[in-house]
This record gives C-alpha cells, structure tokens and sequence, in this order.
C-alpha cells in the first residue's frame, strides 16, 4: 500500500524542498526542520551531476544556492550537470541562506543562531542520503524529476532512482512527481509500486483523463489553475489532489475543508498548528 492509499483524516502535510523557510532549502537541515514541524512528507528535487549522480537541487545552475562562483569562478554559467558529485562535494550549500533570509524568517526570529551557525557548509545530499534520512525518521518523500539530461541515457538515471527507493526499502513511502510525464511512465514501467504524481502549472483538460493516461496515482497542481470546488470534487471521488505551493493561512483553511490529498507548503509549521484543531 503506497502512501497516498493510508487511511488518513486530513490532508498530507508536504514541506516544499523541506521546511525551506527556516532551513537552506533541498538540504537534511530542512527535511530535520519539517521532521520537527510535524510534516507527514518533505519535497525535494533531484538533478543529475556530470557522472551520473543523483543530488538533491532546484536550480539548474548553481549560483543562487551555493558559493560556486568563488570556488569555481571559470565555470560560468556554472550548470549542474557540469559538475561530478566531487565537485559539487566542495561547495557550500548553507551559507546562502543567512545572508538572503528569503523568507524573513531569519529577521522575524524565528531562526535560532544555533540553527545559523550549523547551516555554514552544508553539502549538498545524494538521492541516497534523502531516502537514508527519511527511512531513520519515518517520513514520506516527494521526489520531483528535474533536469537529468546530463546523461545521455535518461532512462538509465530513472534506473537508478527507482533502484535506490527499493535498496533503502521506501517503495511504498515515496512519491515520484515531473513536469516531463514520460518520466511518469517509464517509473511505472520500472516499478508498478511506487506512487507518481502528475506535476502541472498549466490548465489541462481534463486531470482524471490525464493521470490515467499516464497510469499516474495523483494530480500536482499549481494552486489557481483550479477552483477549491473542482479540487473537492475530484478528492470526494476519490481522486488524489496534492496542490503546491500554499503559504497563505486561509487558504490552507480552505484547503483542509475541501479535503484535499495533500498541500505543499514553504510553512509546514504553519500547517501543522492549524492541521491540529481540525484532528
């Protein structure tokens, strides 16, 4: 039984990039904070190195979440999949994080010093060291496909991805989402239990058609490319909805009451105190 199947109250409590409000986001500082937050499940996202590594990155280039550009200046416009795993192992992935506070959440004091101090030189974690962390910690994870055209085999990575879900025995605790739907498929190809969520910012149609197209599990939309009364409806038939990304209290509100699959949010703290009064 994957994970969207559990019997559950409320929706999934999803920490978008880990709890990245309070934490460098895409790290396992920020999956410890949604650990500690309450989240039921923290997203990352996963690219390829030049060597065929799975890293855990948003960006397609490097420069807003790492020091790259001082340790590899030469390597404009510094791509991931330019850099071996090594490479990327050099940089700092935490510092950033101090001195932007994209969410003021740093300003507002909610940020312990401590937690600053121990965010200077994180590296960047392996598909591997996510899957590792999340089994130790009993969390669920949305793994979101980006950009593995660094290798010239995709499905080789996509491979790879599903073999390491089954090495650290999480099949049934990992969601596999993407833009790029073939992925979708080929995933189920590989491994029929795994759960895969169909990734979309755009108004398509019809979503129930689309995600059995695709022998999908779930339906990823962009919060406001559909009514709160058409995401109901599709959850009260039993159809998956996991909406991304709310930061708003109410309509995180309004979200819960139309009993929705799941929210990602920046805020998984936020939504864990108001997930509580709804228990």
């Amino acid at each position: 039984m994957n994970i969207l199947e559990l019997p559950r109250r409320r929706p999934l409590n999803i920490a978008h990039r880990g709890a990245r409000s309070v934490a460098p986001e895409n790290t396992l500082a920020a999956a410890e904070k949604a650990v500690e937050s309450g989240a039921d499940m923290w997203e990352l996202d996963l690219q390829a190195t030049r060597d065929g590594e799975l890293v855990v990155l948003h960006d397609s280039t490097l420069g807003r979440t790492s020091n790259v550009m001082d340790v590899f200046p030469q390597r404009r416009p510094w791509r991931v999949g330019d850099f071996t795993l090594q490479e990327l192992r050099e940089l700092d992935f935490g510092s950033w994080f101090e001195v932007v506070d994209p969410f003021g959440q740093i300003a507002a004091g909610a940020v312990e010093q401590s937690d600053l101090h121990r965010y200077r030189g994180i590296k960047v974690p392996t598909l591997e060291d996510a899957l590792r962390f999340s089994r130790r910690h009993s969390v669920g994870l949305n793994v979101e496909i980006k950009d593995l055209t660094a290798h010239r085999d995709r499905r080789v990575l996509l491979e790879k991805v599903v073999s390491e879900v089954a090495k650290w025995d999480m099949t049934d605790n990992v969601l596999i989402s993407s833009f790029q739907h073939d992925d979708l498929r080929e995933v189920k190809r590989l491994d029929r239990r795994i759960a895969t969520g169909v990734l979309t910012g755009t108004c398509c149609g019809d979503p129930e058609e689309l995600v059995r197209s695709l022998g999908a599990d779930a339906f990823h939309p962009r919060l406001g490319i559909l009514s709160l009364g058409e995401m109901g409806r599709l959850c009260s038939i039993g159809f998956p909805v996991l909406v991304w990304v709310v930061n708003d209290r109410d309509t995180m509100s309004q979200l819960i009451m139309a009993g929705l699959t799941g929210i990602f949010t920046d805020f998984p703290q936020t939504l864990s105190y108001i997930l509580s009064s709804w228990v």
